[in-house]
């Protein structure tokens, strides 16, 4: 009883210290890409809090299995009681979160005025390198689709007296070099995060079993954290496996992959459940694999 309640301390902290974390970082980048909009559109700051804490439940949940059911293998817990733990948090955390976020929808938000971001003569750019092309707003940010003057390297500057309604600006002086990995690994989590909530609106039986059947695939994958004798190998490892199911789920979530799979089952059933019931029985190969591997090195043992 003393491990198991050690697990349980250990899943509840990751989880909630990555969620905050996430969630805070997620809100301060949506909240600066809100202020680059030109012209200044409607926000919440409830919105906002919203969009972020869905995206960071999706990185809690990856992220907390990866790191309880690595502390378990390493501390050599018991394989069926350390799964069956964390399979049962990881869904009550990713329910009651799912629930209270909706519920706090219904929370009458307050909407944000733009923020002033400069005066006459605002430069706006897509990066600082001085070879972009750039905008020059004669009347600043109050007057985003006035009178301008377009500086093209290599070009003389020209002067537009205004723009159309739908012209699209550049973003305010913000570089965006993140990497491309750590940029479709944000992707991956908003298709996730997304693809639970509406499966929270669906209805409870739908949420059941799609985020039922994506935890047990997940806790399935138990047995890559022995792979090698290092620890830190096998967390490695088992990250890189995590990004593959991502990437897995958000390619067979694609509008294309559903028609595909449409096709293929014939309508025996709902494209809805195939992927559900593929990660189910992805799950229960894992398990069965790694019953046999540890009843096969469990008679080698005996033999020796």
């Amino acid at each position: 009883m003393r491990k198991l309640a050690k697990l349980i301390l250990f899943f509840s902290f990751t989880f909630i210290i990555i969620f905050a974390a996430a969630a805070a970082v997620k809100f301060l980048s949506l909240s600066v890409d809100w202020a680059k909009n030109l012209p200044a559109k409607p926000e919440t700051a409830l919105t906002l809090l919203l969009t972020a804490a869905h995206w960071a439940l999706s990185l809690a949940l990856f992220s907390s299995i990866i790191l309880a059911v690595n502390y378990a293998a390493r501390r050599e817990y018991f394989a069926v009681m350390a799964v069956g733990c964390v399979m049962i948090l990881s869904f009550l955390f990713c329910f009651g979160i799912s629930f209270a976020l909706e519920q706090w929808k219904s929370v009458p938000p307050s909407q944000r005025s733009g923020v002033p971001l400069g005066s006459n003569g605002l430069i706006l750019t897509n990066s600082l390198n001085r070879n972009e092309t750039a905008v020059v707003l004669l009347n600043g940010a109050s007057d985003p689709l006035g009178p301008r003057v377009v500086a093209i390297p290599g070009q003389r500057l020209v002067y537009q007296p205004s723009a159309a309604a739908n012209y699209i600006l550049p973003p305010v002086l913000f570089g965006d070099d993140t990497p491309w990995f750590m940029e479709s690994l944000a992707i991956d989590i908003r298709l996730n995060a997304e693809m639970f909530r509406q499966k929270f609106l669906d209805g409870i039986f739908p949420y059941l079993f799609y985020a039922g059947s994506m935890i047990f695939m997940l806790c399935s994958l138990a047995y890559v954290l022995k792979f090698s004798v290092w620890p830190l190998a096998n967390l490695f490892l088992a990250a890189l496996v995590f990004r593959g199911v991502l990437a897995l789920n958000t390619f067979l979530n694609t509008p294309e992959m559903q028609e595909i799979t449409d096709s293929f089952l014939n309508n025996i059933i709902p494209v809805s459940i195939a992927l559900p019931l593929f990660f189910l029985g992805l799950g229960i190969l894992l398990n069965l694999y790694s019953l046999l591997s540890y009843a096969a090195k469990k008679r080698y043992d005996d033999e020796n």
